[in-house]
């Protein structure tokens, strides 16, 4: 226990370190369960990595768990990105965050990140503890716990420049406020729980960014987050100005606010499982997140904040994808890059082109998603319907004989290694 009280501490003298600002009293953490399993020694990477992303939704017992990992196993991936943190919620035993709605708003039965990981390991493929970081909540009804993030701390959400709180969307997050001290010390703290008790092997960041695309922010209505006056009141007493005077100072402070999570979270992550990779879902264009969505990739990669960058590169343009893809080779410090990519259901050649030069050109790709292949507990009736468990049986028969034939070749490093930036 002495051990994860220290982390805490590691953790929040790094923030107030990078913060002249005291955060707000925080309730200290209830002492966590036993340690689900002892780490063990990680063998290094391979050359190239064959990952897959399972979300939440795709899993509601502990068989979909055991089969998840199997079919990810079976179809030649090395690495499963595996969901256990959407909106504030937990599919694992958290000490922080209420048991996931979907799983009943209690326990279960069952751990899906222990048996995840039991599974993983058992079958040779890597685990990794998928996180979302700033969203608060998803959907247009408010959680049903009250001692849910939402409810416990209101002010912690977003407020626009005319006071109103963000709204619920119906299929959309609403968020946590990271330039707040208090909030950036509450991620950190829910992260260390997680490394501290599973023996992951490595915690993927996504949703590290400010949520603001439509429906957030409506085209054209000039609502900006977050406005509440303790956030401007931080902004003006270290910038000087307010943020409507010089909308690119703006711009950088909230950036920078991003970025002091991700240094705390990376400070809390060396300490706490310094053996797990720490893994981020980017945007495929650097330039773009950053002035839209405060996501500074750039000095990330340039301070080592990030093991493996994972750009969702979704685009079904190959000379686009092309195009993303070299210039996230050109992002100085973006050692380990594994090009996240879709199958799009064109013709055989020109889908599987994007998978060749992410293994050519990178080192390697992630697979979104899990149900793009396999059967899932996912509601979605795009999913549930006799047309799409079809395009599955379909994309199965030609997909799994080609992967399983990725996994199989040679492993080797990029002509010209990123890792040499």
């Amino acid at each position: 226990m002495k051990r994860a009280w220290l982390t805490l501490v590691v953790a929040l003298a790094a923030l107030l370190a990078a913060c002249d600002s005291k955060p707000a009293p925080v309730a200290p953490p209830p002492a966590p369960p036993a340690v689900v399993a002892e780490s063990r020694p990680q063998p290094a990477p391979p050359s190239k990595t064959r990952a897959l992303w399972a979300t939440r939704w795709d899993y509601r017992s502990e068989s979909d768990v055991r089969s998840i990992v199997a079919n990810a196993a079976d179809a030649g991936f090395d690495t499963l990105f595996f969901q256990v943190r959407g909106n504030a919620t937990a599919f694992y035993r958290s000490s922080f965050e209420p048991w996931a709605e979907e799983l009943g708003g209690a326990d279960p039965g069952f751990d899906p990140l222990a048996v995840a990981i039991e599974e993983a390991h058992a079958r040779g493929i890597a685990l990794h503890a998928w996180v979302n970081v700033v969203p608060a909540w998803w959907g247009g009804v408010p959680p049903k716990n009250p001692l849910h993030v939402y409810h416990q701390h209101p002010d912690w959400l977003w407020y626009d420049q005319n006071g109103a709180r963000q709204p619920l969307q119906e299929r959309f997050y609403v968020s946590l406020n990271p330039c707040l001290p208090e909030v950036r010390y509450y991620v950190v703290s829910v992260f260390a729980d997680l490394l501290a008790r599973y023996a992951v092997d490595g915690l993927h960041m996504d949703y590290v960014r400010f949520p603001c695309e439509p429906p957030v922010i409506p085209s054209g209505s000039g609502i900006d987050y977050p406005r509440d006056a303790r956030t401007v009141a931080l902004y003006e007493r270290e910038v000087g100005k307010a943020p409507d005077v010089d909308k690119a100072a703006w711009t950088k402070w909230r950036n920078e606010q991003l970025t002091l999570l991700v240094r705390a979270i990376r400070a809390m992550q060396r300490e706490v499982r310094p053996s797990a990779v720490l893994s981020a879902a980017v945007g495929s264009d650097p330039e773009h997140h950053y002035a839209h969505y405060y996501q500074d990739a750039r000095t990330w990669a340039a301070e080592g904040l990030v093991d493996l960058f994972a750009p969702m590169n979704y685009t079904k343009d190959n000379a686009l994808f092309a195009s993303r893809l070299e210039t996230w080779r050109g992002v100085k410090g973006a050692h380990r890059l594994v090009m996240g990519l879709q199958i799009h259901d064109q013709e055989l050649a020109v889908d599987r082109a994007r998978f060749e030069l992410a293994l050519e050109r990178c080192d390697g790709y992630s697979l979104f998603a899990y149900s793009t292949l396999f059967d899932s507990a996912s509601s979605d009736p795009e999913l549930t319907s006799a047309a799409g468990r079809a395009k599955r049986d379909a994309r199965r028969a030609q997909w799994l004989p080609l992967l399983r034939e990725d996994a199989s070749a040679p492993l080797q490093s990029p002509s010209t290694s990123s890792a040499s930036k």
